[in-house]
């Protein structure tokens, strides 16, 4: 007797996927450690664009912390900044959610004074060629929030230029600028009314 056709497709396709799976999940175990290792260097580069002169294992000193920021309940990631054991600057990791594309996730950096070291990003979804130029690789767009605070400039100018403040925006990209001024300024707010640890 002939095998069915259709049985014998359905087996094939069976059998190509489990191998397909077992591939997938075999490659996805040997890179994750990769990924990870990639992951933490790129932090690592990041944490070193806003803060040096630190001698602790900044990445092992990191904690958590749940919070309401950006009318979103999530966890942040602190990472003290330390010299002979005295803290002088936190960065802290964090979700902006309303980029043009979705979440930005960022690192905002400051001293203990709450002065701006600055902000990165660290993953975003945001159109190339517009609002990607919040990149460090693209642009020094965002290079501008090293050593502002809440009061320089004043709340009113925490705005880009379009809406009547003090930073630029990109040519065709408003978006995406206004959502980093405003995740900035709101670090700034939080970790000013609220203990770090």
């Amino acid at each position: 007797m002939t095998p069915n056709p259709i049985l014998k497709a359905g087996a094939l396709l069976l059998i190509f996927t489990a191998i397909s799976v077992f591939f997938v999940a075999l490659t996805q175990d040997t890179t994750k450690e990769k990924i990870k290792y990639n992951e933490d260097q790129l932090l690592i580069k990041r944490l070193g664009e806003l803060v040096s002169g630190y001698d602790n294992n900044i990445l092992e000193d990191k904690f958590l912390k749940e919070i309401k920021l950006h009318g979103l309940q999530q966890q942040v990631g602190i990472y003290p900044a330390k010299h002979q054991g005295k803290t002088f600057a936190y960065l802290v990791e964090h979700t902006y959610p309303n980029g043009y594309n979705g979440n930005i996730r960022l690192l905002t950096g400051f001293d203990i004074k709450r002065q701006l070291l600055g902000v990165r990003v660290i993953t975003h979804k945001e159109t190339p060629g517009l609002g990607d130029k919040i990149e460090t690789r693209k642009s020094d767009w965002i290079k501008q929030f090293s050593g502002l605070s809440l009061s320089n400039p004043n709340q009113n100018n925490w705005k880009v230029k379009r809406d009547g403040g003090v930073f630029d925006s990109f040519t065709g990209a408003t978006i995406t600028p206004r959502a980093i001024v405003s995740a900035a300024y709101q670090v700034l707010v939080y970790f000013t009314q609220h203990e770090i640890n």
